[in-house]
């Protein structure tokens, strides 16, 4: 069963969420909060699988509820869900720590598989902010050799960051790397200990942040 705390300052759509989650099989929501404040106390008390965070809220937005949820060292992973799409948010709710990003307009499908995907651990983020997020990243050129902040990284961990960073799934990265899944996850766990990311997407990020890899590579 997976756990979902909702907080949003809005009732109807806490009550839309809810809705929506109530009839899904293995999803359960536990519990709701109108403001930031309130969604960490209830991630200590709860102890949810998921929480699904709105950006604006009052007492604490959702960026500072999702640092404190992560500096918290609780497994809880957060998604974000917005009507607010500007890039500034995006960057900020990824390096806040969290493990998703989508927009209010999101179909049902797409918000429960997110919700199902985060909490197993992976990241998601709407397919268009993904677009808009590499552009952002993807403007400099890249530099010469290996940037400074990867030099921790083996020649096989790069290989696999860069297949991470295009976008690959595990076993696409086994196929085109002719390894197998169980080495490319160990590889991609030693990629996210030696960077200090938190998960996938955060992986992703660095990519185009050092410029390890352009959009169109």
């Amino acid at each position: 069963m997976t756990t979902v705390l909702v907080a949003d300052d809005q009732a109807l759509v806490r009550d839309g969420l809810r809705l929506i989650l109530d009839v899904e099989d293995g999803v359960e929501v536990v519990g709701e909060a109108k403001d930031g404040r309130e969604a960490v106390a209830l991630v200590g008390e709860l102890a949810p699988d998921v929480v699904l965070m709105d950006v604006r809220m009052p007492v604490l937005d959702g960026l500072a509820a999702t640092r404190e949820v992560v500096a918290s060292g609780s497994s809880t992973r957060v998604l974000m869900l917005t009507t607010y799409d500007e890039d500034t948010y995006l960057y900020e709710a990824i390096h806040a720590g969290a493990s998703g990003f989508l927009l209010k307009d999101s179909r049902r499908e797409q918000l429960v598989g997110a919700i199902r995907t985060v909490a197993a651990g992976d990241a998601v983020l709407h397919p268009e902010l993904t677009r808009r997020l590499l552009d952002r990243f993807g403007r400099g050129p890249a530099p010469d050799g290996v940037p400074g902040r990867l030099h921790s990284l083996t020649d096989r961990e790069l290989e696999v960051l860069r297949c991470v960073a295009r976008g690959l799934t595990n076993a696409e990265i086994a196929a085109e790397l002719f390894l197998s899944e169980a080495t490319v996850k160990t590889h991609l766990v030693h990629v996210t200990q030696k960077l200090g990311l938190r998960d996938r997407v955060h992986a992703v990020v660095t990519a185009y942040e050092c410029g390890l890899v352009r959009p169109g590579q």
